[in-house]
């Protein structure tokens, strides 16, 4: 669908498998991943450090007009991806002339609720049939780019780091570690090497800046992640339980049934 200075793609892969997505255009890109998960690969964009991150559920990509972004991914979860495309004329604040300082700045997978919230609208209206809904297609359209305006703002100038916290080039690097290790045992003293700190200096920052401890932090992303395999039907429990290193099916459930108040198997009953 498209209307003033944005047009918007709905692709819902329907298999996994190996993909390559290019793009270097004079639009703005807003990629938003309803869910994802993949096997390996990595995503370059021009302006940003790489990622390997595997899990791309409700992950959001922003590539400025102009810049270069590549994505080779084996999908272990066939994808779900709303494409935005911005007429730079359109985003309040960094039309043509602005200053090369005030240009959008590049995001790759990043959070941000309040511009999900308003994606998800979108993808209701877009996949319905009511052409009345066209006024309020539009209005949605032009707070998504306000959003996204919003968003440039805040990167331009940063709010100041929690006192105490992980800076944010340390925030990802351990983020980014945990993903790709969640089937092993935690090695606390890795991690604070990474980063260069202390393990106790370690711990409290990134408590201060997560919101949990180390261990409990990866028990929950291996809890999130134990639920992206649940839905695949094809996976038994067990392999499930083993893939994220639990050594038997009973600890993976307990620990399951602890973070969720379901079993594995009642949580894939659900799914259904």
């Amino acid at each position: 669908m498209a209307w003033d200075g944005v047009c918007a793609e709905v692709v819902h892969f329907t298999r996994p498998g190996q993909v390559t997505t290019r793009f270097h255009a004079a639009v703005h890109l807003l990629a938003a991943y309803d869910h994802g998960l993949r096997h390996d690969g990595e995503t370059l964009l021009e302006g940003a450090p790489r990622s390997t991150l595997k899990d791309l559920k409700r992950k959001l990509t922003f590539v400025p007009a102009g810049h270069r972004y590549e994505d080779l991914t084996e999908h272990r979860l066939a994808p779900r991806i709303t494409y935005f495309y911005v007429d730079p004329a359109a985003f309040p604040g960094c039309g043509a002339g602005e200053r090369q300082g005030d240009d959008p700045v590049p995001r790759l997978f990043f959070d941000d609720p309040g511009l999900w919230n308003t994606i998800a609208k979108l993808n209701t209206v877009i996949a319905g049939s009511d052409s009345d809904d066209e006024l309020y297609l539009g209005a949605l359209g032009r707070v998504l780019v306000h959003e996204l305006a919003r968003l440039h703002r805040g990167v331009r100038a940063p709010k100041t780091q929690v006192r105490g916290g992980l800076a944010s080039w340390q925030q990802r690097v351990v983020v980014e570690h945990i993903e790709k290790h969640l089937s092993e045992t935690l090695q606390l003293a890795t991690l604070a090497e990474l980063v260069h700190l202390s393990p106790q200096h370690f711990c409290r920052a990134f408590k201060q800046s997560l919101g949990l401890p180390p261990v409990r932090y990866h028990g929950s992303r291996r809890i999130e992640r134990a639920k992206l395999l649940l839905a695949q039907a094809g996976l038994p429990v067990t392999e499930i339980g083993l893939t994220l290193g639990y050594s038997e099916t009973s600890s993976f459930s307990a620990a399951f049934r602890r973070a969720t108040g379901l079993t594995p198997t009642a949580y894939r009953r659900g799914l259904v």
